[in-house]
């Protein structure tokens, strides 16, 4: 199995960049780990965000392939405790799934048609954050996650 965390535009800030690098390195003693950066154009300034998310939603199905276990980044998705994500992160697993991807919108969300087509929805906090904050505090969640399924100290419980 492969995670893939699908990402729409750039992270611009280096720390966050230098951040992202670190926990993609500790995932991969664990699994292959990938982000995946979903080029945008410049929309032009007359599009409406619905306008916007629908054709983010159009790149995104365009990569996504039919047996792809689509997990959608969603503030209205489930909030989950660390633990519980580590124990869904082991069910998708055991499953056998090619790959997971997990997909973090662009800054106005997620369109429907790609929430619809999402085999979860999981909402990292009832806070909201930037969509180039989400990718760091996800991959650290993943790591996490694997440190708790591999009784690691890193996650004290």
């Amino acid at each position: 199995m492969k995670i893939e965390l699908w990402v729409i535009g750039r992270t611009k800030d280096n720390y966050l960049k230098d951040g992202e690098a670190e926990y993609i390195k500790r995932i991969k003693r664990y699994m292959a780990v990938e982000v995946i950066t979903i080029d945008i154009p410049a929309w032009p300034a007359s599009l409406t965000p619905a306008e916007i998310k629908m054709k983010e939603s159009q790149l995104i199905f365009a990569k996504l392939k039919p047996d792809d276990y689509l997990i959608a980044l969603d503030e209205k998705g489930a909030l989950v405790k660390s633990e519980e994500l580590a124990q869904k992160l082991q069910s998708w697993m055991n499953a056998g799934y090619k790959r997971l991807v997990f997909l973090v919108g662009g800054a106005w969300g997620i369109d429907d048609t790609l929430k619809q087509r999402s085999n979860w929805q999981l909402s990292l906090s009832k806070l909201t954050f930037t969509h180039q904050m989400v990718r760091l505090i996800f991959l650290e969640q993943v790591y996490r996650a694997f440190s708790i399924l591999n009784n690691e100290p890193y996650h004290n419980s």
